[in-house]
């Protein structure tokens, strides 16, 4: 699938390298304290492992491999979320919105990756 102008639509390896940009980015505008160098690093390393493991998933060995990695997606995304609400809510942030946006779609990841576990496990 291929990216339609103002929609969520297209290839979740894409969707993952994306959302790991916008938290990337993100990161780089927050005020410079030592505990938000300690909270960048914990987001910017479980956003990038979602979209590497979602990559090592479709790569698979077997579907043993794939459940694992799809799982180890999920987790991953989980704690994005989780690291991205703690950086949002002890930050006085300009770009709020950008962080509420990628809260969301960590959240969205998560559902994706359960209705993917979810059809794996009932097929």
């Amino acid at each position: 699938m291929t990216k339609i102008q103002n929609s969520k639509t297209y290839d979740l390896e894409e969707r993952t390298f994306n959302f790991a940009k916008r938290v990337i980015d993100f990161c780089k505008t927050l005020p410079k304290t030592l505990e938000n160098i300690e909270l960048r690093k914990q987001v910017v390393r479980a956003a990038g492992s979602i979209g590497a493991n979602y990559i090592e998933a479709n790569e698979s060995l077997g579907k043993k491999d794939f459940k694992m990695r799809i799982k180890i997606c999920r987790k991953e995304a989980k704690e994005s979320r989780y690291w991205l609400k703690i950086i949002v809510d002890t930050n006085n942030l300009a770009n709020k919105t950008e962080g509420d946006y990628l809260i969301q779609e960590s959240f969205e990841f998560i559902k994706i990756f359960n209705t993917i576990l979810f059809k794996f496990k009932n097929s």
